[in-house]
């Protein structure tokens, strides 16, 4: 029997402020427990919530760049429960007039274009940690009160490899904002799956809500699991409950952690402590002229501008920090297809061998830029420039230092090439003769046995054109 899935993500991302949303206390991460807290964010009596300005300006730009509508009225509520890291036993978002509605991102698989509804952004804080150790459970209140947006689709998708194309594309879009650093492993990202199985064309099924996922792998292989239990529940005539369920990576499985909540249960009321938000259209202009340009757009301009491959343009784009460094390169340089070339080719394999993520890399832009007209000048050869280029990306060192001391710049004297090519016809005249007779692919043999002797700064192109014509002679 043929069954369709649906899937709709609720994908919460903390936004790189330095203060809390309702109050002073510091964002960093790992901290000591308890150490960044206050009488708001631990929830004391009396203590009043103050709304962080950045926090609604991010969730502005958010919503413009996933062509939301903002709502010019916004305004906070009070999501009641009890847990023991909620330290007020309520919880601050918005429900009933989230600050972004009715947007899309649309996503590419398989050559073919979707367009995933976006229903709202939210801003709420976060709860804080608890932490289950041999001697009992402790509360972490640090992670109380950091800004989170919650960003929810509509039932749009249908399998994982639409759902990855799109959290993919929601995280590029966060980091070129600049807004959040989508660190999933410190759950600086994480998503929520709701997830239910039908027969084509018949109503929803009951879904289901995988919580806190933080890898894309994690959340292809959950997504795969959930599809197959239910279709496997309901064909053996089995029911599926609405529930909250957790995944486990290693065992591959998931298993239910309660019944899932609908938003009358917690109780939903504005938050009295917090006014209405206003945004009129100056503060709004102003914000969209701070739009920065997206990787989308930045691919366009790379193809457009410079030339550069589509499929080049995808790796300079894959991070902010990438992007970044190859138009500070291609800037100094003054050769954008070079330095297209180097971080795509040499700057990638070596930041693969060293295990270095891209949020991650740091390297001198003057000093790339200095190699690339060494070696587009025919002052050192393509051979000599990759092993600068690591030896840069390693050592951080001086490109021309290491180059003269290494004795890398390139050899051009034309009495020391032929020198260098009448030793090497003389040693090896079997080989002349082959050469002679036809047998062309003996060049390349010859041609290396000068580039030996010359050593590491040969003049590849030199030596090409005076060992063809002693060769003629």
């Amino acid at each position: 029997m043929k069954w369709e899935t649906v899937i709709g993500l609720e994908v919460h991302a903390e936004l790189s402020t330095k203060s809390k949303i309702f109050c002073g206390c510091s964002t960093s991460y790992g901290s000591g427990p308890n150490t960044r807290v206050c009488p708001v964010c631990s929830g004391m009596p009396g203590a009043l919530p103050v709304l962080n300005r950045s926090v609604l300006e991010y969730a502005m730009k958010l919503g413009i760049a996933l062509n939301c509508a903002i709502t010019k009225n916004s305004k906070f509520d009070r999501k009641n429960y009890f847990y023991p890291d909620i330290p007020n036993a309520y919880q601050i978002s918005q429900l009933y007039d989230p600050i972004c509605r009715d947007g899309y991102l649309e996503i590419e698989v398989d050559g073919s274009k979707k367009k995933i509804g976006i229903r709202q952004i939210h801003m709420e804080e976060d709860a804080g940690k608890l932490v289950h150790m041999a001697n009992g459970t402790h509360m972490d209140f640090n992670r109380c009160g950091i800004p989170l947006l919650e960003i929810v689709s509509n039932p749009d998708f249908s399998n994982a490899a639409e759902v990855i194309a799109y959290l993919e594309k929601l995280r590029e879009t966060l980091l070129y904002l600049d807004i959040c650093d989508c660190k999933m492993q410190e759950g600086s990202i994480r998503a929520d799956i709701n997830l239910s199985v039908r027969k084509p064309g018949s109503e929803l099924g009951v879904r289901t809500e995988t919580k806190n996922m933080n890898s894309f792998k994690a959340i292809a292989r959950a997504i795969e699991y959930e599809r197959e239990r239910q279709i496997e529940t309901l064909e053996d005539g089995g029911q599926i409950f609405q529930e909250t369920r957790r995944w486990d990576d290693e065992e591959g499985t998931s298993y239910g952690m309660r019944s899932k909540e609908n938003a009358q249960d917690y109780r939903y009321f504005p938050d009295p402590d917090l006014p209405p938000i206003q945004i009129d259209d100056t503060w709004l202009s102003k914000i969209k002229e701070t739009m920065p340009e997206l990787a989308y757009q930045k691919r366009e301009r790379y193809i457009k501008d410079f030339g550069i491959a589509q499929a080049s343009t995808v790796v300079l784009t894959v991070h902010k920090n990438i992007s970044d460094l190859f138009e500070a390169v291609a800037l100094k340089s003054g050769q954008p297809i070079e330095a297209a070339n180097l971080i795509t080719g040499e700057i990638m394999r070596l930041m693969n061998n060293a295990n270095i993520l891209p949020e991650d890399l740091s390297i001198d832009t003057e000093k790339l830029s200095t190699l690339i007209n060494l070696v587009t000048n025919g002052k050192i050869n393509r051979g000599a420039y990759k092993e600068t280029v690591e030896e840069v990306f390693t050592n951080n060192t001086e490109p021309e230092k290491y180059i003269s001391e290494k004795g890398l710049m390139m050899v051009s004297d034309d009495n020391a090439i032929i020198e260098a090519i009448k030793t090497v016809l003389a040693e090896n005249q079997d080989s002349v003769t082959d050469y002679k007779s036809g047998k062309e692919k003996v060049f390349g043999f010859l041609m290396g046995q000068v580039m030996k002797k010359l050593g590491k700064g040969g003049n590849p192109e030199l030596v090409k054109t005076k060992m063809e014509e002693m060769l003629k002679a």
